[in-house]
């Protein structure tokens, strides 16, 4: 069962869907929830940088200056989750490392991470709309991320895409573990070449799921490109959250976020759930 959630504050659309869905989560599940505010104080000071004769004196004050703001920023956006939160009994914190290595320390303690896919999370740079940070907390990280876009439906079926690869295996685990079906129908798609893979596939995914107690409709491919067909899916079923592995190479997979899982984590119109 889910007991604990780390939301990744920011003021981007997505982070604000974001924000919303961890609320409702945290309201149905009960579980607790903590905010994260992040300073970034290795990338808020310039020391490492060349500069000018004489120019110390207003490095030092841009970077005062820089700090403030985001400091302020940061008191700004922890009071509104606050006061978005009413009585829902939350934790707020403020993490003063880079966005990574700050958010992968602070997972030990949660079940999940909880962030908007276009979040800048201080002074990062966002590219293609997907956060620079997701990367890195997939690659190193421990627990699974929900990956929220502006607009996410709040309700709806769960698509699963499952492609029989370890990631696919823990990621299908740990949401049925976690109960993240909430009742939802839940169709898993699964697509490979030879039709009897597909078959195969589709079988070990959809039993496993039952054998936790969803209700799920398989669904087995064997032909077509993944991320075309799980985002036409995606559209299709109007799914509130598409649950996936970081593919890897082959059938459903691609190098970590390669083509096929960057495309669905920065084009799907619901939340991703996703473990590597």
């Amino acid at each position: 069962m889910l007991r604990s959630l780390l939301f990744a504050l920011d003021d981007t659309p997505g982070a604000l869907a974001a924000r919303d869905a961890a609320l409702a989560l945290a309201a149905r599940t009960g579980a607790a929830l903590t905010a994260a505010a992040i300073l970034d104080r290795p990338h808020t000071s310039g020391a490492h940088e060349a500069l000018p004769i004489g120019g110390a004196a207003f490095a030092e004050h841009r970077d005062a200056a820089r700090a403030a703001r985001l400091e302020a920023e940061a008191a700004a956006a922890l009071a509104a989750f606050r006061a978005a939160a009413g009585t829902l009994p939350v934790r707020t914190v403020t993490l003063e490392e880079a966005p990574a290595p700050a958010l992968l320390r602070a997972s030990a303690a949660h079940d999940l991470i909880l962030l908007g896919r276009d979040s800048t999370l201080g002074l990062e740079e966002t590219e293609d709309g997907l956060a620079p940070v997701i990367p890195t907390l997939l690659k190193d990280g421990a627990r699974p991320l929900l990956v929220v876009p502006a607009g996410a439906p709040a309700e709806g079926p769960v698509l699963v895409g499952y492609d029989g690869s370890v990631p696919a295996m823990r990621s299908l685990q740990s949401f049925a573990l976690l109960g993240l079906a909430e009742g939802s129908p839940v169709k898993l798609l699964a697509a490979d070449p030879a039709p009897e893979s597909a078959a195969r596939l589709a079988a070990e995914g959809a039993g496993f799921l039952r054998r936790h107690g969803l209700a799920v409709e398989e669904s087995a491919v064997a032909a077509g490109h993944p991320a075309e067909l799980l985002l036409a899916e995606a559209v299709t079923l109007r799914a509130r959250l598409l649950v996936m592995g970081a593919f890897e190479n082959g059938r459903l997979r691609s190098l970590l976020l390669g083509s096929t899982t960057r495309r669905l984590l920065r084009e799907a119109p619901c939340a991703i759930y996703v473990q590597h």
